[in-house]
C-alpha cells in the first residue's frame, strides 16, 4: 500500500479566482487519482446494501478508519460468492472523490476475501502440478457402479452433509447398507485424516463407491479438501469415489481428482445410488418385455411342432408311399425301354437303307476296268510312236541350229580377249589378239590389217 501523501508538501498553484463548489471537487479528485492509481485495500464490509440497480454500496473499515466503496453492477455481477456484513475482504480500487456528495470512497473493481489470494494462487500451483502428473486424466476415471451393494461416506460424523447425504440414500434406495468412514473436514491435519479414511475404505474393499462430502464454506474452511496428499490418495483409490463438497461454484483438487463431481453432497449420493422406485419401474418394465419374448418364444415353438406334425407319418405309410412310388416308377422304365427300343429299331433300318442305297455294284466297275484296260492297251504304241516322231523333228531342228554343226562345215569363230564374239571387223584394230575356235581344236592370231 502507498504511503499516505503529506498534503502540506503537495506544489500546486492556488488560483488567484474564487473557486465553485463543483471545480474544488474536481481538482480534489483529480489529485487524489493521479496521485493513488488501482490498489488492493483489505478491510472488513460494514453497512452493506445492495441497491435494485445491482450495484454493491459498503464501507470498508478496520481498527481505527473506514471509507466508502462503492462496486457498481457490470463489475459485482462477476463475483462467485455472497458479500456480507462483516466480513474480511481484499478490493481492487480506485481511489476518488464523489463529488455530488464531496465523499471520499473507493471505486472497487475486484473483491476477494481476505487470504484468498495467496490460497487461491497455492491452488492453482498444485492444480496445475496434479494436472501435469495426469491425476485428472479421463482414462484414469472409473465408471460408478450402477447397482452398489454398499456404499461408504468420509466425512465428518457431526457435519450436516452427512445428515443429507443419509436422508437422500434412505429415500432414495433403503435397502443399500451404508458405512461411514469418520475424518474431519476442515482444521488442522483434517486433510492427513481424510486420505487415512479414504485408505482405509481401499484396504477393508467393504464398498463399491465411496462418497466423499462436506458442506459449503470459504476457501479457508475447504483448504483440507486441496491438499496434495488428499489428491493422491484419491488417486489411487481403487473404488470409484464420488465427491460433494461445498456449493455449486465450490471447486477443490479432490473434486479434479474424484470419477465424478457432483454439486451438492445431495447431489453426490444421488449419482452414487440409484433410486429404489425407477429400478422397480425398470424391473416392471423388464418382466413385462421378459413375458412378452417368452409367449412369443413359445408361440413360434408350437407352430413348428405342429408344422413338423402335420408333416409326420407313421411307417406303414411311408413303406405304402414307398412302394407306389417303386412301382409308378417301374411303369415309366418299361415304358421308357419300349420307346428307346423301337427308336432305336427305326434308326438301325433307315441306316440300313441308306447303306444299300450308296453301296456300288462292282460287277459294272470291274467290266468298266477291263474296258479300259484295253483302250489303254491299245492307246500306248500309237502315243509313243507320235511323241517319237515328235521327238526327232525337234532334234533336227535343233541340229541346225547347233555352232558345232556349223563348224563342221568349215567355219570358225573369233573371239576377243574379253570373250566376245568378232562379229565385224569394223571393231578391230591391228595387233588384236583373238581366239579362233575350230570344229576341233582352236587357235590364237593377232590382226594385221582388218578389212
Amino acid at each position: 500500500m502507498p504511503p499516505e501523501p503529506d498534503l502540506t508538501r503537495v506544489s500546486s498553484p492556488l488560483p488567484a479566482e474564487i473557486l465553485s463548489v463543483s471545480a474544488l471537487a474536481r481538482s480534489v479528485r483529480d489529485l487524489i487519482e493521479h496521485r493513488y492509481p488501482l490498489l488492493w485495500v483489505a478491510g472488513e464490509i460494514s453497512n452493506f446494501v445492495r441497491a435494485k440497480s445491482g450495484h454493491l454500496y459498503f464501507s470498508l473499515k478496520d481498527e481505527t478508519a473506514q471509507v466508502r466503496c462503492v462496486m457498481f453492477r457490470n463489475r459485482g455481477q462477476n463475483l462467485d460468492w455472497e458479500p456480507r456484513e462483516g466480513l474480511r475482504v481484499e478490493v481492487r480500487a480506485l481511489v476518488t472523490l464523489y463529488e455530488a456528495r464531496g465523499d471520499f470512497q473507493l471505486n472497487v473493481e475486484s473483491m476477494r476475501r481476505a487470504g484468498q489470494g495467496a490460497l487461491f494462487e497455492a491452488f492453482l500451483r498444485l492444480r496445475d502440478k496434479l494436472d501435469r502428473e495426469g491425476l485428472f486424466a479421463a482414462e484414469h476415471k472409473k465408471p460408478l457402479p450402477g447397482y452398489p451393494r454398499r456404499i461408504g461416506i468420509v466425512t465428518s460424523l457431526q457435519a450436516a452433509a452427512l445428515r443429507d447425504v443419509l436422508t437422500t440414500l434412505a429415500r432414495r434406495n433403503p435397502s443399500i447398507p451404508v458405512i461411514v468412514y469418520p475424518a474431519p473436514v476442515q482444521g488442522e491435519g483434517a486433510a492427513q485424516q481424510l486420505a487415512d479414511a479414504i485408505a482405509v475404505a481401499a484396504r477393508r474393499a467393504e464398498c463399491d463407491v465411496l462418497i466423499l462430502c462436506r458442506g459449503g464454506g470459504s476457501i479457508e474452511d475447504l483448504w483440507a479438501f486441496n491438499d496434495e496428499q488428499l489428491a493422491r490418495a484419491i488417486h489411487a483409490c481403487p473404488i470409484a469415489l464420488v465427491t460433494g463438497i461445498g456449493h455449486e461454484t465450490d471447486f477443490t483438487i479432490a473434486e479434479f481428482v474424484a470419477d465424478r463431481r457432483a454439486a451438492t453432497p445431495t447431489a453426490a449420493a444421488e449419482l452414487a445410488s440409484p433410486a429404489r422406485a425407477e429400478l422397480i419401474v425398470s424391473l416392471r418394465q423388464l418382466k413385462l418385455s421378459l413375458s412378452r419374448q417368452m409367449q412369443l418364444a413359445l408361440d413360434t415353438r408350437s407352430q413348428r411342432v405342429d408344422s413338423m406334425a402335420a408333416r409326420l407319418q407313421s411307417p406303414a405309410q411311408r413303406l405304402a408311399a414307398s412302394s407306389a412310388r417303386i412301382s409308378t416308377a417301374r411303369v415309366r422304365l418299361a415304358a421308357a425301354f419300349a420307346l428307346c427300343t423301337r427308336d432305336a429299331e427305326w434308326r438301325l433300318a433307315h441306316a440300313t437303307r441308306r447303306l444299300a442305297a450308296a453301296m456300288p455294284n462292282f460287277g459294272m466297275l470291274r467290266q468298266s476296268v477291263a474296258q479300259l484296260e484295253t483302250s489303254l492297251k491299245r492307246a500306248t504304241p500309237q502315243r509313243l510312236a507320235s511323241i517319237g516322231e515328235t521327238l526327232a523333228r525337234l532334234s533336227l531342228a535343233l541340229n541346225h541350229l547347233d555352232p558345232a554343226a556349223v563348224l563342221e562345215r568349215g567355219y570358225a569363230i573369233a573371239r576377243r580377249a574379253d570373250g566376245s564374239v568378232v562379229r565385224a571387223s569394223a571393231g578391230l584394230q591391228p595387233g588384236d589378239a583373238l581366239e579362233l575356235a575350230f570344229a576341233r581344236g582352236g587357235a590364237r592370231v593377232r590382226v594385221e590389217r582388218p578389212r
